[in-house]
């Protein structure tokens, strides 16, 4: 007789986490690391935006609450082709959606951010095994550990 594994028991847990990312700067980076067949966690999704300083932090919230662990910006940093004060309002934007998640009982350390240029292959990957360490240490986000 076989005894069946419980997989979800045997299981580590590993995060999800979703990348903002943007077309013109990061984006390239981060296909760089894919194509150099450089490893990340295949539970790295990543979304592409025209530029870090248009991100809502009610997109952040609500992926968190649909399960996300994690959130890191792959910011532009000062090469931003659409505004000459994009890491000042990106910033911002940041500090305001860490507020947003704790008044909604996330851990704020759950949003990240870093710039990522057109050759940041390697600190992109870097950056997701040292974020998705952080977030494996923190568990499942409260939403994703309910579910």
């Amino acid at each position: 007789m076989t005894e069946r594994l419980d997989t979800d028991k045997d299981q580590a847990f590993v995060p999800t986490i979703l990348v903002l990312s943007t077309n013109n700067i990061s984006d390239p980076g981060i296909d760089l690391a894919g194509s150099s067949h450089m490893h990340y966690s295949p539970k790295v999704m990543v979304i592409s935006l025209p530029c870090t300083s248009g991100i809502k932090p009610g997109w952040v919230l609500y992926a968190m609450q649909q399960g996300f662990d994690g959130v890191f910006v792959a910011a532009d940093g000062d090469e931003c082709a659409y505004l000459s004060d994009c890491s000042e309002r990106t910033s911002q934007i940041m500090a305001d959606t860490q507020t947003l998640l704790q008044e909604d009982g996330f851990e704020p350390q759950r949003l990240r951010m870093a710039a990522i240029c057109s050759v940041c292959a390697e600190p992109f990957t870097n950056y997701m095994h040292e974020f998705s360490k952080s977030l494996t240490e923190l568990g499942p986000s409260r939403k994703a550990s309910a579910a």
